[in-house]
């Protein structure tokens, strides 16, 4: 463990504060007259994604939890690539799911399935087949543990997009997943709680 000293809730409530002047900031820079040629924008915009880092990594520091948003900056593979104002998104989900209780996912299954029942045809994959045709990925992943289920580690991408027609993609619906589009993204995962604050 560093002997360096931890950063105090008066230090956190510093960064916070230093988030909303940069916000005021940012605001009175856009809203100016000449806002689209100043460049006072974009020295906001930095001052902005600068502050709101170092405040996201002091609250994780002192409080081991992180804000909801991401700066999209060049720290990224290749940094962000994209059109300032995308005419869609895509947003691109993986989530990872341990099989912990076999038996526990094919009994939830065979409610919804009558050729699931004991002696039925069909194992554990047939039994996930079910539960996914059945509920939406977001109702099973805040149901998990009572279909079997435990969560590992899962992400969200929110990318640029162009638009696209009605089952353009769907043959192939992750080949386009370029992180130079990358807008945003969220991470949830157990590694993050291993890591030293220090480092």
């Amino acid at each position: 463990m560093s002997d360096a000293a931890q950063p105090t809730i008066a230090e956190v409530r510093a960064a916070a504060e230093a988030v909303k002047a940069a916000i005021d900031r940012h605001l009175e820079a856009v809203s100016s007259p000449s806002a689209a040629d100043d460049p006072a924008v974009s020295a906001a915009y930095e001052q902005l994604a600068t502050a709101a880092i170092a405040y996201d990594q002091i609250l994780y520091e002192v409080y081991d939890e992180v804000t909801p948003f991401e700066i999209p900056g060049d720290e990224g593979p290749g940094g962000y690539h994209g059109p300032e104002q995308p005419e869609a998104i895509s947003v691109l989900i993986r989530r990872d799911y341990h099989v912990a209780d076999p038996a526990r996912l094919r009994a939830q299954a065979e409610r919804l399935d009558d050729s699931l029942t004991p002696g039925g045809v069909g194992g554990v994959n047939a039994a996930i087949g079910v539960l996914f045709g059945e509920y939406e990925p977001d109702e099973i992943a805040a149901r998990s543990e009572e279909f079997g289920l435990e969560e590992a580690d899962s992400t969200l991408w929110v990318a640029a997009a162009e638009p696209t027609d009605p089952g353009e993609w769907l043959p192939e619906p992750f080949e386009h997943a370029d992180p130079r589009l990358l807008i945003c993204r969220f991470d949830v995962s157990e590694v993050y709680d291993d890591e030293d604050p220090d480092d």
